[in-house]
């Protein structure tokens, strides 16, 4: 039995449709909703989401946010959201570069927590869209 999902952003809808399953990064851990969980509202971090329906998976690379957690909907409020089809992996590549950069050169940084989650984006989006063109070269 699937519940419904909404992934939004301040700048579009992500995803909407009915799903099996949903992996989220918590920022205590990954956490799984299935159908009927209990509810729940959630802050999340940067990381993979996966989501589950039938025999197909998605991943999207989200920067944070919010989930709510209700008897028959999932609705995901995140600072920022790709699916792994819409990340340009040379953009992701160039970003994780500058981020590697600017923590290595001390001189430049001026917030080493921001320099910090610049490089945890740019290794999520490479992450999400390396698998997802890996799983699409297999058989």
């Amino acid at each position: 039995m699937p519940f419904h999902l909404d992934i939004i952003t301040a700048e579009r809808p992500v995803y909407s449709d009915e799903v099996d399953l949903v992996v989220a990064p918590g920022v205590d851990g990954e956490l799984g909703i299935l159908p009927h969980h209990a509810p729940l509202l959630t802050a999340l971090t940067i990381g993979e989401l996966r989501i589950r329906k039938g025999q197909d998976e998605d991943l999207l690379a989200i920067t944070g946010g919010f989930m709510e957690v209700l008897p028959d909907k999932v609705i995901v409020l995140a600072d920022a959201a790709e699916r792994a089809e819409e990340i340009d992996l040379d953009r992701a590549e160039a970003a994780r570069q500058r981020a590697q950069e600017s923590l290595t050169d001390r001189t430049r940084v001026t917030d080493l927590a921001q320099a910090d989650a610049a490089l945890r984006r740019s290794l999520v989006r490479l992450r999400v869209a390396q698998r997802r063109r890996r799983e699409r070269a297999q058989p």
